[in-house]
């Protein structure tokens, strides 16, 4: 089975599992008695219904009105798909909703339009207006989608956005500022060269004319040739930048030649490496034509040392990418109740996202490339879409110009309070996550997985080395193995090695078997083990495994979805062992919260920790948030508030845990005893207790007195709450061995694994 029908199956999988479909309408308010449902709806929502009707603004107060945008679209140009109607488009559209949603915290509904009539589009949308705080039309093809969103934002009073034509015209005009700045070249002076003449094009060229660049400058190019005033096949808006500097019969090799920028929104592979060497030096080349750019990237930059290369794939430095922009730009508009996306509301946004990428980088966003410190330079024009400022810098722009220009019927005052607003949509995010499997796919290590015999695994593994995190080592009957992948049509496209440890084929796994029989020997022989037992023990697979990251023929393991949690943390302990320094081994979760992501210990290992043993667990915790790059904010939680129940066991281990830490360790940021919901409520510590470390901010790290309540508490948040979760992640072993809870989704086993690979990363 190749990689696209694997793709084809998964995503298909993906889109059908569970509920069908990626998005969901869930109830923002109380429903769960009669009272709130006489609110919700008969006879309570009479009131809200009068109080609009009397003032329709208040639609913004009493409904989701504000924070609700379209995604509509008729399916005639979709993605690389082109014209495959309506329904079929419906997939599209409702990715494009996720994406509103998970970076900008927006709502949305999409509609499909079954019409390719011009005015039966724009009639349909007219009448919806009073639904949306927004309309973010998609996937419509040239030339209608000029005249539907020209009519549309002149006949409607809300914010409309084709983001086909606009998304790529901001963000590449963002890169070109940069890039040129960093080419000491002024737009105004700067010979453009425009491969191709769609909608995104068309609209790039008029934003870089509006930036700066002169129109006798700018060269387009569509299938048929130059866009110039003799030509008698000019359709749509082309005519708009024809230009009689060039003779009509001119090439783009011919244009090319000298030119210091080329922007490729066409087809892959029609720039040469020869026709980049006839640029002008310090050349600029965007080739953002998907999945195929014009000129790949690493043909560019063999072409030329002096040149910068964009594109929008994520693989290479410089991705343009939409979504650094249609978020955030609505984000922006609602909020101010704009009552349009107007030419300065975008390039306020092309203004942030350039100054953005010339600010120091966040250490998520180097963590996330593996890199040490990405700067503003030839290979970092444009942020990462990772970086979580995008949200408070871009947003908060476009509402600012939205209100200079008078489009803004809702006008921000405070700017301080709006921001931080912004900042607690970001725990919407997953960004941690694909932080962290970022990094591990830029150091991939051999990882054991202990039970393989398990169809989760074999597809987890199959997504590893799709996406390149690992390189798997399998553990398991080799047949039971091969069935599952054989009933299932999972294959790996590379060679991936199995063994069985309780049936050895090789006089080498024979020896590996005595060999790591005499090691397990030795770690064990005045612990009651005796010889002739060592063999029972390593053929048991979590045994075997835990041996192999021991003896460096695997980095590290990934064991526990087919047994008990002890059954496989046992061994990583007796062979493995604790790191130098460390006395007890502990364990942290992670979970995704509205806060942000927050780490719990010890909820797995250690039933009734010491006051020592809190404060080594405290301290290794700490470590391992720092090894994410974000800095730990530590609450000691029990069911007393410094003192307020004096005698009580948990609150006393705490309070000295605490006293002990900040002796030891002047700049941690922790504080306890204290009860849960106060560390995350900074205005109730502030008012009650303003001498916590924690009124600055709330904690993210949490630690507990005991198993018992450590443990309830993650499960409570994870099948409550229905947050996302990864742990738990061993803490203090000397070489990395995670643990999986029985039964893991896919998704943890991939995030487990990326964990780990990044955990070797960090080892010696």
């Amino acid at each position: 089975m190749n990689n696209e029908k694997t793709l084809k199956e998964d995503a298909l999988y993906y889109h059908a599992k569970g509920r069908p479909g990626k998005i969901e309408v869930i109830p923002s308010k109380e429903y769960a008695n009669q009272r709130d449902l006489s609110l919700a709806y008969s006879p309570g929502v009479a009131e809200p219904c009068l109080a609009i009707q009397a003032n329709p603004e208040d639609a913004y107060k009493y409904t989701a009105k504000g924070n609700l945008v379209a995604v509509i679209s008729n399916g005639t140009a979709v993605l690389g798909l082109g014209d495959i109607g309506a329904m079929a488009g419906k997939p599209v559209m409702e990715g494009k909703g996720l994406l509103f949603k998970i970076y900008a915290d927006i709502d949305v509904f999409d509609i499909e339009l079954n019409t390719k009539n011009v005015e039966e589009f724009i009639r349909t949308v007219k009448i919806l207006e009073p639904t949306f705080g927004g309309v973010n039309l998609e996937d419509i093809s040239a030339p209608d989608c000029f005249e539907i969103e020209e009519r549309l934002k002149k006949e409607l009073n809300i914010p409309v956005m084709h983001d086909d034509q606009h998304g790529t015209a901001i963000i590449s005009a963002a890169s070109l500022l940069n890039a040129l700045e960093l080419m000491e070249k002024k737009i105004e002076d700067v010979k453009i060269i425009i491969n191709g003449a769609g909608a995104s094009a068309i609209s790039c060229t008029r934003l870089y004319n509006a930036l700066g660049a002169k129109k006798e400058n700018i060269f387009m190019f569509d299938s048929k040739g130059l866009i110039h005033p003799d030509r008698t096949n000019l359709d749509g808006r082309k005519p708009e930048f024809a230009n009689r500097n060039m003779p009509l019969e001119t090439s783009l090799a011919d244009a090319v030649n000298g030119a210091d920028v080329f922007v490729g929104l066409s087809k892959g592979n029609v720039l040469t490496k020869e026709m980049v060497k006839t640029m002008a030096p310090n050349c600029i080349v965007f080739a953002l034509a998907n999945p195929t750019p014009e000129i790949s990237y690493p043909d560019a930059i063999e072409a030329r040392e002096d040149i910068i290369v964009a594109t929008g794939r994520s693989d290479y430095p410089n991705q343009v990418n939409n979504v650094l922009g249609f978020p955030y730009i609505f984000r922006g508009a609602l909020d101010v109740r704009a009552s349009e996306i107007n030419e300065e509301m975008k390039l306020a946004a092309v203004r942030a996202l350039a100054e953005l990428a010339r600010k120091p980088v966040p250490d998520m966003v180097n963590m996330a490339y593996s890199e040490v410190n990405l700067s503003f330079g030839k290979n970092y024009i444009i942020p990462k879409p990772v970086d979580p400022r995008l949200l408070t810098a871009v947003a908060p722009a476009v509402a600012k110009a939205a209100m200079e220009t008078g489009v803004a019927k809702f006008p921000i005052s405070d700017w301080e309070k709006y921001e931080n607003q912004l900042t607690k949509r970001l725990g919407l995010d997953n960004t941690l996550t694909k932080a962290i499997i970022n990094k591990a796919k830029k150091s991939p290590k051999k990882v054991v997985f202990a039970d393989a015999e398990n169809l989760n695994v074999l597809k987890a593994v199959q997504q590893i080395i799709q996406e390149k995190i690992a390189f798997p080592i399998l553990l398991g009957n080799k047949q039971k193995i091969k069935s599952l992948l054989e009933e299932n049509h999972i294959e790996f496209n590379t060679n991936v090695e199995i063994i069985d440890p309780k049936e050895p084929t090789s006089e080498a796994e024979k020896q590996r078997l005595t060999d790591f029989g005499n090691i397990y020997f030795e770690k064990r022989k005045r612990k009651g083990l005796t010889y002739p037992d060592t063999v029972n023990f390593v053929t048991r697979r979590s045994f075997y495994g835990s041996l192999m990251v021991e003896t460096g023929l695997a980095d590290t393991m990934v064991g526990g979805q087919t047994r008990s949690y002890p059954e496989t943390i046992k061994p990583a302990i007796q062979i493995i062992g604790p790191a130098e320094g460390v006395n007890k081994i502990s364990s942290m979760f992670i979970v995704m919260s509205k806060f942000g992501p927050l780490f719990l210990a010890d909820a797995t290992i250690n039933f009734d920790p010491t006051v020592d043993d809190l404060v080594e667990i405290t301290e290794l915790c700490c470590k391992e948030v720092q090894k994410f790059n974000i800095k730990p904010r530590i609450a000691l939680v029990t069911y007393s508030n410094f003192g307020s129940v004096p005698n009580g066991p948990a609150p006393m281990k705490l309070r000295e845990a605490v006293s002990i830490l900040k002796s030891k360790h002047p700049g941690m940021i922790v504080d306890g005893e204290m009860q849960a919901h106060l560390a995350f409520d900074t205005e109730l510590l502030k008012e009650s207790h303003p001498f916590s470390d924690l009124v600055d901010g709330h904690a993210n790290t949490l630690i507990f007195p005991n198993l018992s309540s450590a443990n309830i508490a993650y499960n409570l948040l994870k099948e409550i709450a229905g947050l996302e979760k990864i742990g738990p992640i061993m803490l203090g072993l000397k070489k990395p061995v995670q643990v999986l809870q029985l039964g893991a989704s896919v998704r943890e086993i991939v995030n487990m694994t990326a964990i780990s690979v990044v955990d070797a990363s960090n080892k010696p």
